[in-house]
């Protein structure tokens, strides 16, 4: 079998020998001479946004990871790719969120994240599949909440969120601090402590 890891500067994943001595508990002997302990929980966060053709194929399998079982602790973090293509001296999406095709989905994601977190990742992978399958439309409310409903989401507490302006700045926030403190540009973009890769 072939197990993966990141490198030691996270530049890349790179797929590591898996002797037998790896298939128990034991430590294994990494491409760059160090030393990979398989047995511990792995911590990173993901940027998405659900119009992300690449973010849909790496969250994908992130999700399925996570379903088998993977010793992961993996957060979530939203990425708008509206307001990366803002032009300078343009308005942030921020200030306009209506005229972005896909914040107000990025937004109830955020928060089912924060609020219903037990049935975050069934609707993060629908979403990814409804826009991805059959190019479906992220702005329709009863799309939205029909996805919602069919994965166990609470659709009127998350749009009363939304509406509230409390997601809007949770993902504002958490854009901006990893544009600032990882230099984040895109999706998907991996995140384990102060290094980042996009993928």
């Amino acid at each position: 079998p072939t197990l993966w890891a990141a490198s030691s500067q996270v530049q890349f994943w790179a797929p590591l020998p898996c002797p037998s001595s790896l298939l128990s508990s034991e430590r294994g002997n990494a491409h760059n001479g160090s030393y990979v302990d398989f047995t511990m929980t792995r911590s990173f966060g993901l940027t998405y946004d659900y119009r992300c053709p690449f973010a849909r194929l790496v969250h994908d399998h992130v999700v399925e990871g996570l379903r088998a079982g993977a010793d992961w602790n993996v957060t979530f973090l939203p990425f708008c790719l509206g307001q990366a293509h803002v032009e300078e001296g343009q308005p942030d999406i921020w200030d306009t969120p209506e005229m972005d095709s896909g914040l107000e989905a990025l937004q109830l994601s955020i928060s089912i994240r924060d609020n219903q977190h037990d049935k975050f990742i069934d609707f993060h992978q629908a979403m990814f599949n409804h826009r991805h399958n059959g190019g479906g439309n992220l702005r329709d409310h009863n799309t939205l909440e029909r996805i919602m409903s069919e994965n166990g989401v609470d659709a009127a507490a998350a749009f009363a969120d939304v509406a509230t302006g409390r997601v809007l700045e949770v993902v504002k926030k958490e854009h901006e601090q990893y544009v600032r403190s990882h230099q984040v540009w895109g999706t998907p973009t991996f995140i384990v402590d102060e290094k980042s890769v996009f993928v």
